[in-house]
């Protein structure tokens, strides 16, 4: 399959036409941002681990009944997808205060929540993703009622098999963020899991494995990328 015109650049991803009209290449970057693009650097080899490991969990989420984009791995940094149009939300999932939610509401980061919380932000870079409700949502006609509830339980079984599969592996799944597309009648997952997109803690030291260290200046960030691609692939 062809790379063909180049129709989107982001953050951490390039995304292809091909010859058929109904899948996209997506090429990953090792560029890193964080802040809403105010600060930028590269994490070396990130790309190659942020395209495995988001195949992989695709795989193992697609065999549990959630149906995502992934059709085939094409090279270490490219992976044939389904044509989508994304609905644009990221869909926030919380298991453990961290980030913007404990200095949001006061809570020390590293608390367990005593169930898991989903938030919305509205994915538009010039406004600077600001959170949005679910009347909101439906008032400004980004999802219907119906999308949003399907997005919603989708996200929430995604948290329960994302858990296990990270827990097998020593990691705690504290966050993560996702997105959805529209595919024909259907909304299904897109975009990646990845320590990108994920906080991801060593589940006996607490040691962050994720792009907090890159966020927080913390060091080590190659070497976490790392760990959690080991951690994977070994099991």
């Amino acid at each position: 399959m062809k790379k063909l015109e180049m129709l989107y650049e982001g953050k951490a991803k390039k995304v292809y036409k091909t010859e058929d009209e109904n899948l996209y290449i997506v090429d990953y970057k090792d560029d890193a941002t964080a802040f809403n693009g105010l600060k930028k650097g590269s994490i070396a080899g990130k790309g190659v681990i942020n395209n495995k490991m988001t195949n992989i969990v695709f795989q193992y989420l697609a065999e549990n009944g959630v149906e995502n984009h992934f059709v085939k791995e094409i090279s270490d940094r490219e992976t044939l997808v389904k044509k989508v149009k994304i609905v644009p939300l990221e869909v926030i999932v919380r298991n453990i205060a961290a980030g913007s939610f404990s200095k949001k509401f006061g809570v020390e980061e590293g608390t367990p929540l005593k169930n898991a919380v989903l938030e919305f932000s509205y994915k538009n870079d010039a406004l600077g993703d600001p959170m949005i409700n679910n009347m909101q949502i439906t008032a400004i006609g980004i999802a219907t009622e119906q999308e949003l509830k399907t997005i919603s339980e989708s996200a929430l079984k995604i948290n329960e098999l994302m858990k296990k599969f990270f827990i097998e592996r020593d990691i705690i799944l504290v966050d993560f963020k996702i997105e959805f597309g529209k595919y024909g009648d259907k909304i299904i997952l897109a975009d990646e899991v990845s320590p990108d997109t994920c906080r991801l803690w060593d589940a006996n030291t607490k040691q962050k494995l994720d792009k907090d260290r890159f966020r927080r200046d913390l060091g080590g960030i190659e070497e976490a990328y790392e760990e959690v691609w080991k951690r994977i692939t070994s099991k």
